[in-house]
């Protein structure tokens, strides 16, 4: 089987650094990330996302301070830095470069409809107070901003929860403003919608957030642990009378760590009657199983930040690897050129400049043996594959379509016919008939 055969898929994930890690953050983000991280046939790419801090925070050290918790964090639930590209956003000067040519592209409008803008606006409203203030142009921007997160690195999939999609909509309409205008660059990221990623409630009942002041530290100390679950609400039941799952955060805490068996164990203590206090006993029991590992590690880490630092700076060195290469090719697209080297101003030489930076097949025929073939070229015109010789020019044609319709995905069926050149990445190949297929839906 040949290697081309499964397309690449790049996963991209962020967190802002605005505060300590919770357990609902560990349930909801932090625990499957690191589990998809590990599967095979994927590529992972995890940050923090300090300049989105900056909208949301104006407190120096506790952006610092966060950045390092929660980078301590990942790497203590099992990020293997090794095996992902984990990079700390502010560290990557292509992404804001990146963010303001996708400004110049992206319509008002569309970031007038912005979630997080239009609950601001709404809120000013419903005081009396105007519709922007106290408005920051970075509040307003940040699409624009975790669209170039987003496009930097071709990220094909964005795990987020449903309220999250809008961001990847606009990330998308951004890209294909751009391909639009400037050519196939940028490739349309999916949105991986986790609907069944739990929700893990808070002390109160409500869902675990810092908003409502009611979470337990992902890496509380243990009498710390103890203490918060004993504080969990519950209701009047007395021990001996049956207690409903339904609506019990203790519950459900349980239930986001314990395995199906331990799972339907507690079920059968609450029909039992199981005190409350010894339920939390239970609860805190699991939880402290699956923590207590990752505490150690985790203790190990915040005592040494140059460690991280290094890590950090190992992975914005793998990062811009990609980044560079990218931006090089958009500045090109878009005219930041040197002076001499093109010329921009005609609309004929424009429209040959772009074209040049969409991948292509040419087919020919070969004198030698007077059989036809075809090849793909990158954007920058280098061979990325070449057939093996076609009887008539109507059988390379077929070949051609089909990997042009169907990209990666017909790489199985031509398996035999195709010669993979040497030195030449997979994700070379891959990429370039993945622009293809853009650039296809672009003109539809």
């Amino acid at each position: 089987m040949n290697p081309l055969i499964s397309p690449p898929q790049r996963f991209l994930t962020g967190i802002t650094t605005t505060g300590t890690p919770h357990l609902g953050n560990y349930v909801g983000s932090i625990r499957p990330s690191v589990a998809a991280s590990q599967g095979a046939g994927a590529e992972s790419f995890y940050f923090l996302a300090d300049y989105h801090a900056l909208i949301k925070c104006g407190e120096p050290e506790r952006i610092q301070r966060s950045t390092l918790e929660i980078a301590a964090s990942w790497l203590a639930a099992g990020l293997d830095p090794e095996c992902v590209t984990f990079y700390r956003q502010s560290d990557i000067p292509e992404i804001p470069e990146l963010t303001w040519l996708l400004t110049c592209v992206t319509g008002k409008g569309v970031l007038n409809r912005a979630h997080a803008y239009k609950a601001s606006v709404d809120k000013n409203e419903a005081a009396g107070n105007d519709a922007d203030a106290d408005v920051t142009a970075g509040l307003f921007m940040y699409p624009v901003l975790m669209g170039a997160d987003i496009l930097m690195f071709r990220a094909t999939h964005v795990p987020v929860g449903r309220d999250q999609v809008q961001h990847i909509e606009m990330a998308r309409d951004m890209a294909q403003r751009f391909n639009h205008m400037y050519g196939a660059h940028l490739v349309l990221p999916e949105a991986l919608i986790e609907e069944s990623v739990a929700t893990l409630p808070g002390l109160d009942g409500r869902k675990m957030s810092k908003s409502y002041d009611n979470t337990i530290p992902l890496f509380a100390t243990r009498e710390q642990l103890k203490k918060l679950i004993a504080g969990i609400v519950t209701d009047s039941r007395l021990p001996g009378e049956p207690k409903a799952v339904e609506g019990s955060a203790l519950f459900q805490m349980y239930q986001s760590f314990a395995s199906e068996s331990e799972t339907t164990g507690m079920r059968q203590a609450y029909t039992d009657g199981i005190s409350w206090k010894d339920a939390k006993t239970m609860l805190f029991d699991r939880i402290d199983q699956d923590i207590a590992p990752m505490r150690e590690r985790y203790e190990q880490l915040m005592s040494q930040p140059l460690h991280i630092e290094d890590l950090l700076q190992a992975g914005a060195t793998k990062a811009r690897s990609m980044a560079i290469p990218l931006m090089r090719q958009l500045r090109q697209a878009v005219g930041l050129r040197r002076l001499g080297v093109a010329n921009a101003g005609a609309d004929a030489a424009r429209q040959k400049t772009v074209k040049s930076t969409v991948p292509s097949f040419k087919q020919y025929r070969e004198k030698a043996d007077s059989l036809f073939y075809f090849k793909l070229l990158g954007a920058d015109g280098s061979l990325l594959l070449q057939s093996r010789g076609y009887a008539a020019p109507r059988d390379a044609a077929v070949a051609i379509d089909l990997l042009q319709q169907q990209g990666a995905a017909a790489l199985a069926l031509l398996d035999q016919q195709l010669q993979f050149v040497e030195g030449v990445r997979t994700e070379d190949v891959l990429s370039a008939l993945q622009l293809l297929a853009n650039t296809s839906e672009a003109k539809q």
